[in-house]
């Protein structure tokens, strides 16, 4: 299935705003697609993040465990609520994902470099969650804590720049 962005403005979806408020306000983050194979760059993310005070939770019905932890088959079958759903997976499986967050009660959807689903936003959005979509949660992360440094992600889109966020 491929989804036709023409006319799909998706600076929509990449307000710093939004991002900061989400990386501040969210506690347990359920990683769609997380690995255990610490060359993937969910593990990475995933990682990066619990090292940083996050509780992450692995959904992939490929894995049993990941960092320690259960890994479930999908957002419906996690036991404790989700503040926010970080997306690993192809464009085609967001909006089904999408449809899992709002059903769950999460209160953001973020949707990772490269996953890019229109339909899945506005699924997302009409269900009440926040939404950032072609970015990664570590690289803003670090970017809003001042940690872009040697294991951080040169993709031409950071800048010196800092935004007032009040």
């Amino acid at each position: 299935m491929t989804t036709n962005l023409k006319g799909f403005d998706i600076t929509q979806y990449q307000d710093r705003k939004v991002m900061r408020e989400i990386m501040l306000t969210a506690k347990t983050v359920a990683i769609v697609g997380l690995s255990s194979n610490e060359l993937r760059a969910s593990h990475f993310v995933g990682f990066y993040l619990k090292r940083h005070g996050y509780r992450v939770i692995a959904v992939n019905p490929n894995e049993t465990e990941v960092f320690g932890e259960k890994s479930y088959a999908s957002l419906s079958d996690i036991p404790v609520p989700v503040d926010g759903v970080d997306v690993f997976r192809a464009p085609q499986y967001v909006p089904e994902i999408a449809e899992e967050a709002v059903k769950i009660g999460a209160k953001a959807l973020w949707l990772q470099f490269g996953v890019i689903s229109p339909e899945g936003a506005e699924i997302a959005r009409r269900g009440g969650l926040q939404v950032v979509m072609d970015r990664c949660m570590k690289v803003e992360h670090a970017r809003s804590v001042g940690r872009m440094h040697w294991y951080g992600l040169n993709t031409g889109t950071i800048s010196a720049q800092r935004d007032d966020f009040e």
